[in-house]
């Protein structure tokens, strides 16, 4: 996990200290999108692939490591997509496009599934604030469909 040290204002010795992630909007070539539903996240579980970015590891690299360690998935035209910062919990996110290279052949014991969804048939589970950033990627014309 990434870590930063922010100094307070007027001279605050308090730091502030925020992790760092990359997450993934996954489509396939018919245009579902791929969602896990993970063992260890709040609520449901339902959302998007990703994880934690390690010390001297770039984004995109953090997240090819996660999408092969949980689901065994290779994906193909990373695009950065967004960047969110979060207060609760402390978290950035940097959000990526990309196209999937096959299936999930595998999934690692965080996951305890791995499905695909049409972007008006997401699980009611699935985090508000994840479906919209979703379904605007898709209707901005983000799809990876070639």
């Amino acid at each position: 996990m990434l870590t930063a040290n922010a100094k307070g204002t007027a001279g605050s010795d308090l730091a502030s200290r925020f992790a760092v992630t990359a997450g993934v909007v996954i489509t396939d070539a018919r245009g579902r999108v791929l969602l896990l539903k993970h063992r260890f996240r709040p609520g449901a579980g339902w959302g998007m692939p990703g994880g934690f970015v390690k010390i001297g590891e770039q984004p995109e690299e953090a997240l090819r490591r996660e999408l092969r360690e949980e689901i065994g998935l290779e994906v193909e035209k990373l695009e950065l997509l967004t960047t969110r910062a979060f207060q609760k919990p402390r978290q950035v996110e940097i959000v990526f496009m990309g196209q999937a290279i096959g299936d999930p052949d595998r999934l690692s014991f965080e996951i305890q599934k791995a499905a695909w969804f049409s972007p008006n048939e997401f699980p009611k589970e699935l985090p508000k604030d994840q479906a919209q950033l979703i379904r605007r990627a898709l209707n901005d014309g983000a799809t990876r469909q070639d």
